[in-house]
């Protein structure tokens, strides 16, 4: 799939702001969900993208879809399917939630570890990062067991890689040099 963050931007501030300003935040988060799992969707995907329809029979498919559209939603498909941008769904719901945590003061960061973290282990990230970024942290856990021990956080541009996996590689690449 193409990356369209750089093209979703725009869409996503729109939403953003069409959503801070009517305190409906969650309701916007819900719609882009489900279009952006509609979009991706094969079956819905091909039809989008066949040739021969309209711009306007394409914004309307997804409008017969999701029966819960009002005037704000229908505007916004219709103009993401006039400028052939319905495929960005994705990366424009992934912009909308950033600028939506943000606002919120929140931030999304994925801790990965070779072995399953316990709850003390959890709330001890969560409160040190929360602490050193002054915000709000939802933990997102992987277990990759090829870390064979530590862990790699990322929380925005930073990135703490205490793995054994990378200290192992910071060591070859020092003796390399």
């Amino acid at each position: 799939m193409a990356d369209f963050s750089t093209i979703a931007r725009p869409y996503a501030k729109a939403v953003f702001e069409i959503a801070r300003d009517s305190s409906k935040f969650d309701a916007w988060s819900g719609r882009l969900e489900f279009w952006s799992a509609l979009v991706a969707h094969p079956d819905m995907a091909s039809r989008l993208e066949a040739p021969g329809f309209t711009h306007q029979e394409r914004a309307e498919m997804l409008e017969k879809v999701d029966d819960q559209m009002d005037d704000e939603a229908k505007n916004f498909i219709r103009l993401l399917a006039e400028n052939n941008r319905l495929s960005a769904m994705g990366d424009i719901r992934d912009t909308y939630e950033v600028l939506r945590a943000e606002e919120e003061g929140e931030i999304d960061a994925s801790v990965t570890t070779a072995f399953a973290l316990s709850d003390a282990q959890r709330q001890s990230i969560v409160d040190a990062l929360g602490k050193r970024l002054n915000r709000k942290v939802r933990l997102i856990e992987t277990v990759d067991e090829d870390l064979i021990g530590g862990a790699v956080i990322r929380a925005g541009d930073l990135v703490i890689d205490g793995s054994l996996k990378g200290r192992v590689e910071n060591m070859a690449n020092a003796v390399s040099n």
